[in-house]
């Protein structure tokens, strides 16, 4: 049977269609929307630093320093800030003896043993705070301890028992705070009198000079230093790190802690919410 000269369905007319379709503007329109198809399938960039902290700000769940910390193994966001503190001061030195105030929950010991250095470097960090802290497993070596008292009537006598050869310490690290009660007097006092046992702990019995005179000093030291120790358990040399809510008396800290140390300066760390009133006082260097 002779098959019929017309076009059939795959005859010649079925050729010049393909062929027609396969011109160069088909194949550039087709690229165009395979290109398209893609783009649109492609997930959202993450948000940037700067973006989480705004979405935490606002009540969103992101927040980048608490994921920032979870993936680097550490047990609080609080870590962030004292690695920020150690990079631009270099506060702890391989083999340094650091007595942590408020340790709860155990983040800023995890930061000061890195910093200690190898185990043949020797070193020791003691966390003290009212609650019971159990030493995190990431980070940290057997020259981590804890102790649970309470700082506020802890003796001087007692804190030098937990430092080497009862030597002291050659960093002390306070991140204390009051639990916020939203009355603004009231927290601010109390941020006050915890960076006042802080700094007695430190530097001893303070007998205030004409030279270095603080109305803020004298103004919290009554009510924070029951303690008749003399002699401080910040050795010579030694750094202090205390945590204050902004208030006007800081700038009385800032003062008075200018004369006993080298250096003085205030930082308020990237890792800090943006809601907190929370500020360091990094003393450097007591004379």
């Amino acid at each position: 049977m002779r098959r019929p000269k017309g076009p059939t369905q795959h005859g010649p007319a079925h050729y010049v269609e393909r062929a027609k379709s396969s011109s160069p503007q088909k194949k550039k329109k087709r690229r165009k929307e395979r290109r398209r198809a893609k783009t649109l399938a492609i997930p959202p960039p993450s948000p940037s630093p700067s973006d989480e902290v705004a979405m935490s700000a606002a009540g969103g769940t992101a927040d980048f320093f608490y994921r920032e910390s979870q993936r680097l193994g550490y047990v609080a966001r609080s870590a962030l800030k004292l690695i920020q503190m150690q990079k631009q001061h270099r506060l702890i030195t391989p083999g340094a003896a650091v007595l942590d105030l408020g340790c709860a929950p155990g983040a800023w010991l995890q930061v000061a043993c890195q910093n200690l250095g190898p185990l043949e470097k020797g070193g020791v960090v003691v966390g003290v705070d009212v609650k019971k802290v159990k030493v995190p497993s990431a980070h940290c070596d057997s020259r981590v301890r804890t102790v649970c008292a309470d700082v506020m009537t802890l003796m001087k006598q007692q804190a030098r028992a937990m430092s080497p050869q009862e030597r002291g310490f050659s960093v002390i690290l306070s991140d204390m705070c009051p639990r916020i009660s939203g009355i603004t007097t009231k927290d601010e006092a109390i941020s006050c009198e915890l960076g006042m046992r802080a700094l007695s702990l430190a530097l001893g019995k303070i007998k205030l000079k004409e030279s270095d005179y603080s109305d803020t000093i004298e103004k919290y030291l009554s009510s924070t230093d029951p303690d008749p120790d003399e002699d401080g358990v910040l050795r010579r040399g030694g750094n202090l790190v205390l945590k204050f809510l902004e208030n006007e008396d800081v700038s009385g800290f800032g003062k008075f802690c200018k004369v006993k140390f080298k250096k003085v300066s205030l930082l308020r760390p990237k890792a800090t919410r943006p809601s907190s009133r929370e500020i360091y006082m990094i003393c450097e260097g007591l004379r």
